[in-house]
């Protein structure tokens, strides 16, 4: 069959499913306990004022406003205390000039009373009377009936999605029930030969379903309902049954069930159960595959495969739309064109708003997922994205918290852990975080730059990259040398330079500490970068280029030498490096920040730690 011949646009896409879910607006009537996360299906008008009388703001005395006009602290006025009111109580109470009634917050204003003074500027006698230390003008700590809501005003809008606050109101104006529209319903089948439910052994050749819970755990989260239909095997009549199960349901979801060959089946099984196709092929990247049906009057939408994918083309179709963040763009990003692209990010929060940081490692990756706080759109025409302010499409809230940027280490993740802290880690390398910092976006940026002239660490590069506003706190030492599989047999620097020409390499991350480390070393022995195997296959941490050991993707790299330990690699050292903390100064005496240098203090960690560790040690 041949596919994907006449792509549709994805504005063509979300008009269709747009039309198809106004379809669906069946309204219901829910009482308040059941109504958060739904959608108003009526305007909402108060028949009542709020406060529906004239109320007490503050504990004190309700009095005539004028009878206070000469208190002073030194000259206090005294008035005849008549009675007492409390929130709820109603007592045929008036007073008039030279009285006064002692009033609790909330309670009803006495007839000739005009204002309230605070119980704090006053004091009760033995004798019935209370000196008044303080004037008041008319009005003052009193709230007025309808002066937060008044009868025959709209509080809120029909298609509004309903919050706690909103429950709230509605409660204060003594609205019972409310209508509603019915919620969504979805039907989900995962679909695919290689997938496993979570609670079942996962055999060789096998992965866990990973689509399910996503799509579930996000359709609730939208404030609609779901039903989980199995895994279907790329088989027709099992497809075909689970299709058939779910048409009680108002939309069915099919992810990976749009690959070559499953996807002509799901094309196969839509039209035999009497359903037509609307799209198959949308032109977008990641996506393209997607495809959207319809049986009688239920929309079949086959998702793709890879969880970043299918949970993006989800939102794009079904999403929030106004969900949305500006944030600027830092880095440099070619997108391919012809194709509209949904980019994965991380959002990092920074003084002036936020800032958006690619996830490039493909959607076939779980941590992209993880990672993910939304995506933006890159249009089809646009080739190169770089510095600039994009809108970022949200799952969800973004979790806020640190912002670490710079080089990776294990350390940093022992802390974070020891500390209770919630950080957002992002790994650019030491001179990735030392912009980042001056570009106000890190808190934090983790940071072991050597420079070649003085033989000094971290400091130079400050001042070369002229940084300001920022302080260096002391970190730790690490160990940093060459992690090879130990039955390669090298004891000595001289045995990888004898062979290193001949071994497989992997490389660190332009920028990072590390590679400068590695550079200098090709440097001084004078060996040429073109002739190392493997020189431009760059992983962006320690860990990376351990498992790419282990699992003979290559034969040796530079690492440090608590990961070789680690994962049971030799280890020949080459340097002693500080890593040291590069810090904003606005955000030190942050909470946050100061946990983490406290703890990096005294938590026990696989380095050594100088005497200076967690001292500030030079000041921008």
């Amino acid at each position: 069959m041949m596919r994907y011949l006449t792509l549709c646009s994805i504005e063509m896409a979300k008009n269709l499913v747009k039309e198809f879910l106004e379809t669906l607006k069946d309204i219901e009537e829910v009482d308040l306990f059941n109504a958060v996360g739904r959608t108003l299906a009526e305007d909402i008008i108060s028949n009542i004022d709020v406060p529906p009388y004239d109320r007490a703001k503050m504990d004190g005395y309700a009095v005539k406003a004028e009878d206070t006009y000469e208190a002073e602290e030194d000259n206090p006025v005294e008035l005849k205390v008549i009675g007492s009111l409390k929130a709820g109580e109603l007592k045929d109470l008036k007073i008039n000039s030279g009285e006064c009634v002692e009033i609790a917050t909330g309670a009803v204003i006495p007839k000739g009373a005009n204002a309230v003074v605070m119980v704090e500027y006053t004091e009760k006698k033995e004798n019935g009377k209370v000196k008044i230390y303080r004037a008041v003008p008319p009005m003052e700590n009193i709230q007025f009936a309808g002066s937060d809501i008044m009868a025959g005003e709209l509080i809120l809008r029909k298609n509004t999605p309903l919050t706690p606050r909103d429950i709230g109101v509605l409660s204060a104006i003594g609205r019972k029930k409310i209508k509603v529209y019915k919620k969504l319903k979805f039907g989900i089948i995962s679909t695919g030969n290689e997938l496993t439910s979570p609670e079942e052994k996962l055999d060789f050749g096998k992965i866990y379903d990973i689509n399910s819970y996503t799509l579930a755990s996000y359709i609730k989260e939208l404030g609609y309902d779901f039903e989980f239909f199995g895994i279907a095997k790329d088989d027709k009549e099992d497809l075909k049954e689970k299709i058939k199960k779910a048409l009680k349901c108002d939309i069915i979801l099919l992810s990976g069930g749009t690959s070559a060959g499953v996807g002509d089946l799901t094309e196969t099984e839509i039209k035999e159960l009497g359903g037509e196709i609307l799209v198959h092929g949308i032109k977008i990247k990641p996506g393209k595959p997607t495809i959207i049906g319809k049986i009688e009057e239920k929309l079949i939408v086959g998702l793709p495969g890879y969880p970043t994918s299918c949970l993006t083309i989800f939102d794009v179709l079904f999403g929030n739309e106004k969900n949305v963040i500006k944030a600027r763009f830092p880095q440099r990003y070619i997108s391919a064109r012809g194709r509209t692209e949904y980019l994965p990010v991380i959002l990092v929060k920074y003084k002036d708003g936020f800032s958006a940081y690619p996830i490039t490692k493909g959607s076939g990756a779980i941590t992209s997922l993880s990672e993910a706080d939304g995506y933006i759109v890159i249009d089809e025409n646009k080739e190169i994205l770089e510095d600039e302010e994009v809108n970022v499409h949200v799952f969800g809230d973004v979790k806020i918290g640190l912002n670490i940027i710079g080089s990776h280490c294990i350390g940093v993740d022992i802390i974070l852990k020891e500390g209770g802290l919630f950080a957002k880690t992002i790994n650019v390398g030491s001179l990735g975080g030392l912009i980042s910092i001056k570009r106000g976006e890190a808190d934090i940026a983790g940071t072991h730059l050597l420079d070649e002239k003085t033989g000094t660490y971290n400091i130079p590069f400050l001042e070369r990259y002229k940084v300001e506003d920022a302080v260096l706190v002391r970190g730790y030492i690490r160990e940093q040398g060459f992690i090879f599989r130990k039955e390669l047999g090298f004891k000595t620097i001289k045995d990888i330079l004898e062979n290193i020409y001949n071994l497989e390499f992997i490389n660190r991350n332009r920028g990072s500490g590390t590679r400068i480390l590695f550079d200098k070393f090709l440097k001084d022995y004078k060996l040429s970068p073109s002739k190392i195997k493997g020189y431009t296959i760059e992983a962006k941490t320690h860990s990376a280029v351990a498992t790419a050991i282990v699992m003979k993707k290559a034969d040796i790299g530079l690492g440090i030498k608590t990961v070789a330990d680690q994962y049971g690699l030799g280890f020949i050292p080459l340097a002693d490096e500080y890593y040291d903390f590069l810090i904003r100064k606005d955000r030190f005496n942050d909470e946050d920040v100061q946990t983490f240098i406290k703890t990096l203090k005294i938590v026990k960690l696989p380095f050594k730690k100088p005497k200076d560790c967690g001292e500030v040690i030079w000041e921008g």
